[in-house]
């Protein structure tokens, strides 16, 4: 059965050109883009998208660095979509990422490590709905 996710191409890889590659290895994955959208966080969007992480100490630097520069965001599909973009993007700490993942080959560190996603179906419908209307959804 199909099941929607969403990811965002973080400022580290747009800035790096890595958005291709990674679209690329995404699509070979047989994920469905639904839609996609290029922008530019502000403060305000950064913070409500990461206000789970709010107390955390690190929430400051988290929203300073996605503000830092273009993203992509899109909402995905195919079958398992959720688990299986978690096995493709690796471990948040590219240093302990499995080899072959996008983390492993594209991150920098935890905060700059190529790439978001999902960590539950429910939590992916959030996100989805917090960029894109059902009327873009394709």
């Amino acid at each position: 059965m199909s099941q929607r996710t969403f990811t965002i191409v973080k400022p580290d890889s747009v800035e790096k050109g890595n958005f291709g590659k990674i679209m690329a290895r995404l699509e070979g994955e047989g994920f469905k883009v639904l839609a996609i959208r290029k922008l530019q966080l502000s403060t305000r969007q950064a913070e409500g998208f990461y206000a789970v992480h709010k107390e955390r100490p690190f929430f400051p630097d988290l929203v300073k660095y996605m503000t830092s520069g273009p993203v992509f965001v899109a909402a995905l599909e195919r079958a398992d979509a959720v688990p299986h973009l978690r096995s493709v993007m690796g471990a948040t700490d590219p240093a302990k990422a499995d080899a072959g993942t996008i983390r492993k080959e594209l991150g920098e560190s935890i905060e700059r490590n190529a790439i978001h996603g999902s960590d539950s179906p429910e939590n992916a419908a959030i996100e989805i709905n917090f960029f894109f209307p059902t009327s873009e959804l394709f």
